[in-house]
C-alpha cells in the first residue's frame, strides 16, 4: 500500500518536529554521557537495539565529533541527515508544487523492495546490532 504525497509529508513532519523535540530535550537535560533511554527493547531485555545510541551520535555530530558519532552509532548519521533534510525538502515541494521527495520516497522504497539490496542492508543492521550489544551500549 502507498501513501499518499500529503500523509507521508505528514508523517515525515511528525516524525522530524518529535526527533527535534527528543533532541532539544536530550541536549538540554544531558549530563556527561548518560541520556535518558526510551528504548523498550534494551528496557524489557537489557539488549540493545540496533539504533540505540542514535540520539548520543547525532549530538555528536552536530557537535562536529564526526569519529565519535561513528563509534555510537553509525546509524546517527543517517538520521542526522534525515533529520534536516526533510522539513526543508517538503518546504521547497510545498513552495514549488511540486513532489520530489514523494517520488524520491517512491524510488527508494521500490529499490528496496530488491533483495539483492534489501539483505544486504539488513545484514549491515545485523551487524551493527550486535556491535551495540558487544559494546555494551
Amino acid at each position: 500500500m502507498t501513501l499518499s504525497r500529503n500523509k507521508l509529508y505528514s508523517i515525515m513532519l511528525i516524525a522530524c518536529v518529535a526527533g527535534y523535540a527528543w533532541f532539544y530535550y536530550n541536549m538540554t537535560q544531558m549530563t556527561g554521557n548518560t541520556p535518558v533511554s526510551v528504548c523498550l527493547i534494551k528496557h524489557f531485555t537489557n539488549i540493545p537495539c540496533p539504533s540505540c545510541g542514535s540520539t548520543r551520535a547525532v549530538i555528536a555530530l552536530t557537535k562536529g565529533n564526526f569519529i565519535e558519532a561513528l563509534s555510537i552509532n553509525p546509524m546517527g548519521i543517517p538520521v542526522a541527515i534525515i533529520m534536516f533534510t526533510t522539513p526543508l525538502w517538503i518546504m521547497i515541494d510545498i513552495v514549488t508544487r511540486s513532489q520530489t521527495l514523494f517520488n524520491f520516497y517512491l524510488k527508494v522504497e521500490a529499490f528496496l523492495k530488491k533483495p539483492k539490496y534489501a539483505i544486504p542492508l539488513i545484514l549491515l543492521v545485523i551487524i551493527n546490532w550486535i556491535w551495540n550489544i558487544s559494546k555494551g551500549l
